[in-house]
């Protein structure tokens, strides 16, 4: 009996790919687009994060390109995927994978933030699928690297969010270089006034197919606001965050979460951090300790809202509150995926609570308001289990330096990690690439270069670590051995709301 992909016409070399990967039942966003798009038909999506668009538009461009049988030409590329982050980019080139192997197709991701030859080096080889962060694609065919006028599909993902970071401009200059009779794929949450201007430009007769909207609820995500004092606002992150599993913590700016992924690791809570400040290196050892089990918390701006996707985060905590709704939803979006559940919590001081209301409001949640301290009882039933703490917390061996570096980008004063990611052309699905974040908050540290003060999560004298001197500056170290458990499939969702002092402290 052919599966229920096989069912929506995806060819049967794909399906079969998918079954070895456990993915055997289509998601709400895919059965609904998959047949029209298949098809050649123009199509835009509309979903929430966490819905499935990955493979949504990445089966059809693969089943394209095999059934056209066209070779890739140098400079060339068969198709483009648009993301707005270097994560988000990196997540795609990794469901890729599988497909492409299956297939013999060739792949490519390129970004900024890394050196553009390797890059250069593989459009010339030719490629079947480019996936591109907008800012290093127009680089790129300013340069003659790069041509669009074969690309026989045009993927724009997370369109809203390419507003919201101010790319839709460039993303007009690049879908003007593709074919106009070439098929094109939008998906997005929201469809606000810019993405509206481009589906009208670009899309022809486009179906479009709404599963859920960015407002719509989650029936197995719990949202929570607590209600803190200044004084209890790290116990309280501190107990949550030690309970068994991994645990996801949002702060508005880059320096309080070096901050606070600091403060955790010196408490005995494993935690690595995630923003623009950090080199190309750190970010990648960062990310592969969260995702191993290494580190049980990550602590990152929104910066990894959109792009980080790992199924078994059952809590994600606004230690600050996001400025508007959709940053909220994207938010809490890293939890309750694939069928999981969920809990958000959101941390709020006394001058927050207007703003944590209207806030919810426009998210179109309810949630549960509690005034909490660091023994209440409510922590426990959001994030059952044993606490458990790691003297010292966590460890990160830095690459190529002598001793040990302290994790996610040193401590101290002096540069963050310059750790190079080389991306590369392959075949066989393995894209190349390194991870990392293109947008306005990363354009600062260009090159995989960030300059910073203050101590990086990993290292202070607080933390019990020792100085060592390595390539990337001084780094505060930890001694101690990091510790990893997974979290049951139950979970929360907690925000906090505290003063504006209290909130600049933590910061």
């Amino acid at each position: 009996m052919p599966s229920t992909f096989a069912r929506l016409g995806v060819p049967a070399v794909l399906s079969d790919a998918l079954t070895q990967q456990g993915i055997t039942e289509p998601t709400p966003i895919q059965a609904a687009t998959l047949p029209d798009s298949l098809a050649g038909r123009d199509v835009l999506g509309r979903g929430r994060t966490g819905s499935g668009k990955t493979y949504a538009f990445l089966l059809p461009v693969v089943a394209r390109l095999v059934a056209s049988g066209r070779p890739a030409q140098s400079t060339r590329p068969r198709s483009v995927i648009l993301a707005p982050t270097r994560e988000l980019a990196v997540q795609i080139a990794d469901s890729l994978a599988p497909l492409a192997a299956a297939t013999g197709l060739s792949t490519l991701t390129v970004f900024g933030g890394v050196g553009q030859n390797p890059q250069v080096k593989g459009l010339r080889a030719g490629v079947d699928v480019l996936i591109a962060c907008p800012g290093r694609l127009l680089d790129l065919m300013g340069q003659g690297a790069c041509r669009l006028d074969q690309a026989e599909v045009s993927v724009l993902d997370e369109a809203d969010h390419m507003a919201d970071l101010g790319f839709l401009p460039g993303v007009k200059r690049i879908l003007d270089a593709t074919p106009r009779d070439s098929q094109r794929l939008l998906f997005s949450a929201t469809l606000d006034a810019g993405v509206d201007v481009i589906v009208k430009r670009y899309l022809t007769n486009p179906v479009t197919h709404e599963t859920d909207s960015a407002q719509s609820p989650v029936s197995t995500m719990d949202h929570h606001v607590f209600h803190v004092t200044a004084d209890h606002r790290l116990p309280v992150l501190k107990d949550l965050t030690a309970a068994p599993g991994r645990t996801v913590v949002f702060t508005r700016t880059k320096y309080g979460a070096k901050k606070l992924a600091k403060q955790l690791n010196a408490q005995g809570v494993p935690s690595v951090e995630l923003h623009g400040n950090l080199g190309q290196g750190a970010r990648q050892r960062n990310l592969e300790a969260f995702h191993s089990g290494k580190a049980t918390t990550l602590v990152a701006t929104d910066i990894a809202a959109r792009g980080i996707h790992v199924d078994d985060v059952a809590l994600v905590v606004h230690a600050d509150p996001p400025v508007e709704h959709k940053a909220y939803l994207h938010r809490a979006g890293r939890t309750a995926r694939a069928g999981n559940a969920g809990t958000v919590v959101t941390m709020m001081l006394d001058e927050q609570v207007r703003d944590v209301k209207a806030l919810t409001r426009a998210a179109g949640i309810k949630p549960r308001t509690t005034r909490v301290d660091p023994s209440h009882p409510l922590l426990l039933e959001i994030a059952p289990g044993e606490r458990s703490f790691v003297e010292g917390g966590l460890v990160l061996e830095v690459p190529g330096q002598n001793g040990r570096g302290g994790q996610g980008g040193g401590g101290g004063r002096g540069r963050g990690g310059q750790g190079r990611s080389q991306g590369q052309r392959s075949r066989g699905g393995r894209s190349g690439g390194g991870q990392g974040q293109e947008s306005q908050e990363a354009r600062g540290s260009r090159g995989g270069r960030g300059r910073g003060r203050g101590a990086a999560a990993g290292g202070s004298a607080q933390g019990g670590g020792r100085r060592t001197s390595g390539q990337s500056g001084r780094s505060g170290g930890q001694s101690g051995r990091s510790g990893g458990q997974t979290r049951s499939s139950g979970g929360s969702v907690v925000a906090f709301s505290s003063s504006t002092s209290a909130g600049r402290r933590g910061r």
